[in-house]
């Protein structure tokens, strides 16, 4: 859930000039920037993510979702239906729909890594409390709160969630989650990213003092970055939209990237332009405005 307060007021354009290079690829988050807060799809949105696909701009989700909450869009991926899930952890076909995704690309978090985050991020801020996410199952400690609305497959402390004959061994690690029930949220980042250094990647997305820990060098950005080179689209053409500090790398990467409305402060900074609110449909205004200047 998201629960940030506007950080900007909001405008009803996109605070932005023109890009002189046509776009082939729009990419943008999910929760606080695409959905509504009550995680819905408005027509505005879904016209707009169709029209844009009509037009020959591809449309990629990225966000730090695992690919069983995509449901929520599912029914609004085109062409080649995938959505980058895990913030860059994996690369997900949803055209089999919820339940039958398929995982094109997988980048893990080493489970040696994850011994030591679990360690470090715990030493540096003690009261630490860890879930993990795996390819298709979720794991937790006993003490992690009731975060995600789900059960977890398995109770455990970290170590022995990620242990060879732990539930679960033979799938990969997408990331970690790390909760601490006292740290201002920025604060307990920092703390964080100072103890791993480069063993892993760590962002957030959540208003609470939740930690998303991923292998090294995997985030939103590099994994797009993968993708676009695929198909050869270089950053120019790319246009980014997001809200949190899980975008940042992703909105520096592109060649147009806006922050919402309702962004955090990391994300206004990085951005090169702005727009209104996920709830008054910020990246459709965009791309509306995107695809009159096309016509």
């Amino acid at each position: 859930m998201r629960e940030n307060d506007p950080v900007t007021s909001a405008t009803r354009q996109p605070e932005t000039p023109a890009s002189a290079v046509p776009p082939r690829l729009i990419a943008t988050d999910l929760d606080g920037t695409l959905l509504r807060d009550d995680k819905s799809v408005s027509p505005r949105t879904v016209a707009a993510l169709a029209a844009a696909e009509e037009a020959g701009i591809e449309v990629f989700f990225v966000t730090g979702r695992p690919a069983r909450w995509m449901d929520v869009v599912s029914d609004h991926v085109h062409g080649h239906g995938l959505a980058i899930c895990g913030n860059g952890a994996a690369v997900v076909d949803l055209h089999g729909g919820p339940g039958a995704h398929r995982f094109v690309k997988v980048r893990e978090l080493a489970r040696e890594n994850a011994l030591d985050a679990v360690r470090l991020v715990r030493e540096a801020a003690p009261g630490t409390v860890y879930a993990i996410e795996l390819t298709y199952g979720f794991y937790q400690e006993q003490a992690y709160p009731k975060l995600h609305m789900e059960i977890p497959d398995s109770l455990a402390t970290a170590e022995k969630l990620l242990a060879p004959d732990a539930p679960g061994a033979d799938e990969p690690v997408l990331k970690i989650l790390a909760f601490h029930p006292e740290l201002d949220p920025d604060v307990f980042l920092n703390v964080a990213r100072l103890a791993l250094d480069d063993r892993a990647n760590v962002t957030r997305s959540s208003p609470s003092a939740l930690l998303e820990i991923s292998g090294p060098g995997v985030s939103k950005a590099s994994t797009l970055a993968l993708c676009c080179a695929e198909r050869g689209i270089a950053p120019e053409e790319v246009v980014a939209f997001g809200d949190m500090p899980n975008d940042v790398e992703m909105l520096t990467w592109a060649g147009q990237s806006y922050a919402m409305g309702n962004a955090h402060p990391d994300v206004l900074a990085a951005a090169s332009g702005r727009t209104v609110d996920n709830n008054e449909d910020g990246v459709a205004v965009v791309i509306e405005r995107m695809l009159a200047e096309r016509r």
